[in-house]
């Protein structure tokens, strides 16, 4: 049962990675070409172009839509067509913030994929039931999407959503505890928050932390920040690329898109890596991001505006050091992600 199981998840997650690639690849590509024609001010990257600015804004559209796409075709692709409509909205429903109490709790691709699983086999358990013909022919429009959706909605919110803002607010405490600590160990912290759920509430955590400090002109966190949010993508694309014989021909294509994704500090170009080789591709990320910003933070290299990657390069302290770090955080995550990787005949077997 298990193993079926561990197989009908596996197949489930490369359906929703392989509907939400081009997703991905839409938002990365007018993205990079829209702010790489930007300049840095205290808001993150500015575009003025206004061609630019619409491409910008159809770039924006693809990655918002990204999670959504990901937790419906896994949905999909357990529970067929009716568990569609309740993955979207379930995936929107993870990937923006609901009020929990005095806060607000979004959890990103991980609450997605889980919001995913969910609806897909509680709509395949709907299937089950006996109903007359009446009610059978309402049952994959109307009753199957809508109860699957308020029930696991409701459960997310009230359930789910609670325990993830005490985690969230625990996290916030121990950043602020490390402020005054050694600096390669607070890089080293916010590089593995960084890299481990790729734009998630984690990562969205660290962030917070560095612009807090950025209020009080401590500008050495964000440095260390800025960095590590391009490493991510960055291992992936750029492994994929080496390694040929240890990725798949669409991942190899999706992987220039990984790079510019990096360049303009978008962490989320790894999402369709992990998504299909969590085990590997994780510690590989995560350790490339770490010591990424340990250096940084190690060598007091400053970040002056909200955003990462290579376009801010000169809102840094230090570009030399900024580029180097992020240089050198990237090469060890692809030498440890290609060593980790089996060769494709080796995955197949």
């Amino acid at each position: 049962m298990f193993q079926k199981v561990g197989k009908d998840l596996v197949k489930a997650f490369n359906t929703g990675v392989s509907y939400f690639i081009p997703v991905v690849v839409i938002g990365g590509v007018f993205l990079a070409f829209s702010l790489a024609t930007g300049q840095a001010g205290s808001g993150g990257m500015e575009v003025t172009n206004p061609v630019m600015q619409n491409l910008n804004t159809i770039g924006m559209a693809g990655i918002h839509m990204m999670i959504p796409v990901l937790a419906a075709y896994i949905a999909y692709s357990i529970g067929g067509k009716p568990a569609l409509a309740p993955g979207f909205v379930l995936g929107y429903l993870a990937n923006n913030p609901v009020s929990v109490g005095d806060v607000n709790v979004s959890t990103g691709f991980l609450g997605a994929m889980l919001l995913g699983v969910a609806a897909g086999y509680f709509v395949k358990w709907m299937k089950t039931w006996k109903v007359n013909n009446t009610v059978r022919t309402i049952m994959p429009v109307l009753i199957m999407p809508t109860l699957s959706a308020l029930v696991l909605g409701m459960f997310y919110i009230y359930v789910l959503a609670y325990p993830i803002s005490l985690f969230m607010g625990w996290l916030t405490s121990m950043l602020s505890g490390l402020q005054g600590g050694s600096a390669i160990v607070l890089g080293a912290v916010i590089g593995l928050m960084t890299a481990v759920d790729m734009g998630g509430p984690i990562n969205k955590t660290a962030s917070t932390f560095t612009m807090v400090l950025m209020a009080e002109s401590i500008y050495m966190p964000n440095g260390a920040f800025r960095v590590a949010v391009a490493i991510p993508p960055l291992v992936c694309g750029i492994a994929s690329l080496i390694a040929k014989s240890k990725f798949e021909a669409a991942d190899r294509q999706l992987g220039i898109t990984a790079i510019f994704m990096g360049l303009i500090g978008i962490t989320e170009g790894a999402i369709p890596f992990a998504v299909k080789d969590l085990k590997r591709i994780l510690p590989a990320i995560m350790i490339g991001s770490a010591v990424g910003a340990a250096l940084a933070a190690f060598q007091g290299v400053e970040c002056l505006v909200p955003h990462g990657g290579m376009i801010v390069v000169l809102a840094t302290s230090n570009p030399l050091l900024f580029t180097l770090d992020m240089a050198i955080g990237t090469a060890v995550g692809v030498i440890l992600l290609i060593a980790l990787k089996p060769k494709l005949e080796t995955t197949a077997a």
